[in-house]
């Protein structure tokens, strides 16, 4: 939103000091990075952990910024190029720029005053996000959240692109301890909120595990509209065991929804008749709680992803978009970069996933590959981080998982993936000592041979060449993975039965803010 340095001042309460002689413009653009800074834009001087953007100030304004957001404390320290353009001061009694550019936020977004659509889950958020903002685009000029720009940096730079124009706005929620929902929603205040589960994602910020990240995810709910409960509507996925209890004593209006049969009785949109179609997505009918109902193909992979079209087919039919025009819709959905995302290469389907895992996605993905049809099926899967006390046991049972799927290969990538090796290699000792001498997924009829076309490979580290491991360091892990790959693939293609092969071993801005999280 474009706003003079006046009114920011007012709404920051920030002192604006004008150089005699300085050109006073109007801010048509946010920044905490003069690397992305464009001409216009108001450069927010955030300390972070490592930097302090402060030192950045003379830099954004030679860029073109129209001023800079600095603390009253730090203006003395800035270069004197910093002295000769428009400067907002913070007083330490109003904050930092960082708490500025919050209150900023949150000034322009009761400004706008039009409905506002949060998300949150531990995992699907932006995909979700995503999927909503394409369905409300079928009758809406919708802004939603770049990215994952979910955080307490990332929430405020997105609220302040809003334009009188824009008609909804879909923003994203993530958190890591107990409050920053709230905080978020203090800044946002969503009128309408869509939570896609509860998992173990930052369950290491919790004392009580899975149960904190419950009510930290709940703190959307509560946040909804609290000065007009009437306007809240709280979107549940009814298939999970903590969300299908969010809406109890909430005093808004709970919309459920559910891909499983089990919570369908009190769904209000529900999949049946699904059909997964491997690397092709899914097909499945959607019905709702008035009898309708509709065909859907989605080209998003897993059924996960039902669920996500889901949330997003229950807000597009509450916001008044006929059931038609949401599928319609829903079928233009593309998988975004490193969530489902097809890499197809020399012959190999690659299904790239990797972005911020946590055990439930992995779980999901695990499922997805499993039914993609394929000679062979390859799982690469790295440590997963701030599980808290059950980390090993986590990264230990998707192993598990992977060996029951039929999983052909299981490489695990530093740390705490040597577990999900250590679960293949449990399972596949447990069936063989249970006489279970099939293996889901491979011709093989011996545990020998069984075990041979399972193949676990961890990986505690970055590889250093020997005769053993051949594969030396490389600088571009994207291009290392894909020549790991292609090694695993001409070894299949050249070293003989499965049986006979294993395989090798794998191996910010100026105030250093992390603008995304999960």
């Amino acid at each position: 939103m474009k706003l003079s340095l006046e009114q920011i001042a007012e709404w920051t309460g920030a002192q604006l000091a004008i150089p005699h002689g300085a050109k006073v413009g109007a801010a048509t653009g946010y920044s905490i990075d003069t690397r992305t800074l464009a001409p216009g834009d108001l450069f927010f001087a955030i300390r972070g952990e490592r930097f302090d953007a402060h030192d950045f100030v003379a830099d954004a304004l030679a860029k073109g910024a129209c001023a800079a957001v600095v603390a009253s404390t730090k203006a003395r320290d800035l270069l004197p190029e910093g002295h000769a353009h428009p400067l907002l001061l913070v007083p330490e009694s109003k904050g930092d720029p960082l708490v500025a550019l919050q209150t900023l936020a949150a000034a322009v977004r009761r400004h706008w005053g039009k409905r506002v659509v949060a998300v949150t889950g531990s995992a699907g958020k932006t995909t979700t996000k995503e999927a909503i903002a394409t369905v409300l685009a079928a009758q809406f000029r919708v802004l939603k959240s770049k990215g994952n720009l979910n955080n307490h940096f990332g929430l405020p730079l997105q609220l302040l692109k809003l334009s009188p124009e824009d008609e909804v706005a879909v923003v994203e929620m993530g958190m890591s301890a107990a409050g920053e929902i709230a905080a978020l929603c203090q800044i946002a205040s969503p009128d309408w909120g869509v939570v896609t589960n509860v998992g173990n994602a930052h369950a290491e910020g919790f004392a009580d595990g899975i149960a904190g990240v419950a009510r930290a995810k709940y703190e959307l709910v509560a946040g909804l509209s609290p000065n007009a409960r009437e306007r809240a509507v709280a979107f549940l996925n009814a298939d999970d065991a903590y969300v299908s209890q969010f809406g109890r004593d909430f005093p808004g209006r709970a919309i459920y929804y559910a891909t499983k049969s089990v919570a369908a009785a009190v769904a209000d949109v529900r999949a049946e008749d699904i059909e997964e179609l491997g690397s092709a997505g899914s097909k499945f009918r959607v019905a709702t709680a008035d009898d309708g109902s509709a065909s859907v193909r989605l080209a998003l992979m897993g059924r996960h992803n039902i669920a996500n079209a889901l949330a997003a087919i229950a807000v597009g039919l509450q916001a008044g978009i006929p059931l038609a025009r949401c599928v319609e819709a829903i079928a233009s959905l593309k998988p975004e970069d490193k969530r489902g995302e097809l890499i197809e290469w020399h012959g190999a389907t690659i299904i790239n996933d990797c972005y911020n895992s946590n055990p439930e996605a992995l779980l999901s993905m695990i499922r997805t590959l499993a039914a993609v049809p394929a000679e062979r099926r390859i799982l690469v899967a790295g440590e997963m981080l701030e599980l808290g006390k059950r980390a090993a046991q986590l990264h230990r049972e998707c192993g598990e998982a992977a060996a029951a799927a039929g999983i052909d290969v299981v490489i695990g990538v530093r740390g705490l993936a040597r577990e999900i090796v250590a679960g293949v290699d449990a399972a596949e000792s447990s069936k063989a000592g249970n006489g279970n001498t099939g293996t889901p997924g491979t011709t093989n009829d011996s545990a020998a041979e069984s075990q041979g076309q399972v193949g676990a490979a961890a990986d505690s580290g970055t590889p250093s060449p020997s005769p053993q491991n051949p594969m030396p360091e490389l600088e571009q892990p994207r291009i290392g993975f894909l020549a790991m790959l292609r090694d695993l693939f001409v070894l299949s293609a050249e070293s003989g039965p499965p049986e006979n092969r294993r395989p090798r071993q794998s191996t910010e801005n100026d105030s250093d803010a992390q603008l995304g999280g999960v």
